[in-house]
């Protein structure tokens, strides 16, 4: 294996083929073609002398020896943009911070962690992205995200199994709500059973692959009739307060509830807990990142 002569285009290109997980979306999000981007990996698996990537016909996974030079190209690249950030006469706790986070996270605790920062450490350029956690995770480990929230649900399992293990911090444990329009018969109580859930019309985010629909409460003993598809939480809760159907919520997002909604527990199944925690790969975390991660973290001890 001689990686001596391969290009940094062609590392970044490998980078996004494994964060996005197909070549059609590294493409799109480089600017470049496919063809461009097909050739670029073409050059690095030569140079590598053994195949980095498994093609499938929903897109792209690593191979073992991929997620080798994954690590490298990640490390590369990151060295190559704090030379870029010294040469421009930035210090190093100026940022920039690249955070993630899964897609309920923005209604609250990103805009308050990103509030405290600018008052607190106006020199730190956060820039952020909401994705699925599992979108997160390939994007840690291809290096372009700094920082992660993710979500995660019973059994509270590692976000993935590959190496070296993320670091994580669980940041919270809330519970799992349903919001309901406010004069649906459901209303009428201060808890929900989940019997009472069967047959109904859900507002649910799309469907990623490997993971149920956000929107649908997990333990439905029923093929969920799904009525609309949103991705943006303040839609889903104004198309409940219309009459639309009915959508999952974390408890942390019930001050958000706009007039005619009603956020209550359900009772009666299996307790679905959700845990917020923060995720990164690179130790130690550089000085910018360590102070967004602390910001993070009293953003979400801070009361709704």
């Amino acid at each position: 294996m001689d990686l001596s002569g391969v290009s940094i285009v062609g590392l970044r290109a490998f980078r996004e083929v494994a964060e996005k997980g197909t070549v059609t979306a590294a493409a799109v999000a480089l600017g470049y073609t496919q063809s461009a981007v097909s050739r670029q990996l073409a050059g690095l698996e030569r140079a590598a002398g053994t195949a980095l990537l498994e093609r499938h016909h929903d897109g792209v996974r690593l191979t073992a020896a991929g997620r080798v030079v994954l690590r490298s190209a990640a490390a590369a690249l990151d060295l190559l943009d704090a030379a870029a950030r010294e040469l421009a006469d930035r210090p190093a706790s100026a940022g920039p911070v690249r955070l993630g986070w899964y897609p309920s996270a923005g209604a609250i605790l990103v805009p308050r962690a990103l509030a405290a920062l600018r008052r607190g450490h106006p020199a730190i350029a956060v820039t952020t992205r909401e994705g699925s956690s599992t979108a997160l995770v390939r994007a840690l480990r291809a290096g372009t995200i700094d920082l992660a929230i993710l979500a995660s649900a019973p059994p509270f399992r590692p976000p993935d199994s590959e190496s070296p293990p993320l670091k994580r911090r669980t940041l919270a444990e809330r519970g799992l709500c349903v919001a309901v329009p406010a004069g649906d018969p459901l209303a009428a109580g201060d808890a929900v059973h989940v019997t009472e859930l069967r047959g109904r019309a859900w507002i649910a985010g799309p469907k990623s692959a490997g993971e149920n629909p956000m929107g649908v409460w997990p333990g439905l003993d029923e093929r969920p009739r799904i009525a609309h598809t949103a991705r943006d939480w303040l839609a889903k809760l104004h198309l409940v307060a219309a009459g639309a159907g009915i959508t999952t919520v974390p408890a942390s997002l019930a001050p958000l509830a706009p007039p005619g909604v009603r956020v209550l527990p359900v009772r009666g199944g299996p307790d679905e807990r959700r845990r917020i925690i923060l995720a990164w790969l690179r130790t130690p975390l550089p000085p910018a990142a360590a102070r967004v991660a602390e910001a993070i973290e009293a953003a979400v001890a801070e009361p709704a």
